[in-house]
């Protein structure tokens, strides 16, 4: 299974992410492993969802930063 995840940053950021293993993910994020969100701890796992196709995933992870994709995680998220 692939997932993409979201996560609020201390800041306010939403961080867009897709993995295999979402705990073990999360776990380097709150580490300050993850170069991206280290500057911004602590970090809060706000959504995350399965998908079977890695590519179907990262299509979805790509709509998610999108103008759309941020509006639907306003809408349905947040």
């Amino acid at each position: 299974m692939w997932y993409v995840y979201v996560l609020e940053c201390s800041s306010g950021y939403h961080y867009k992410g897709c993995t295999q293993d979402v705990q073990e993910q999360l776990l380097a994020h709150t580490s300050g492993s993850i170069l991206a969100t280290k500057d911004c701890l602590p970090v809060e796992l706000m959504f995350y969802s399965a998908f079977t196709d890695k590519n179907k995933a990262l299509d979805f992870q790509r709509y998610l930063k999108s103008g759309a994709g941020r509006a639907f995680l306003k809408r349905h998220v947040v």
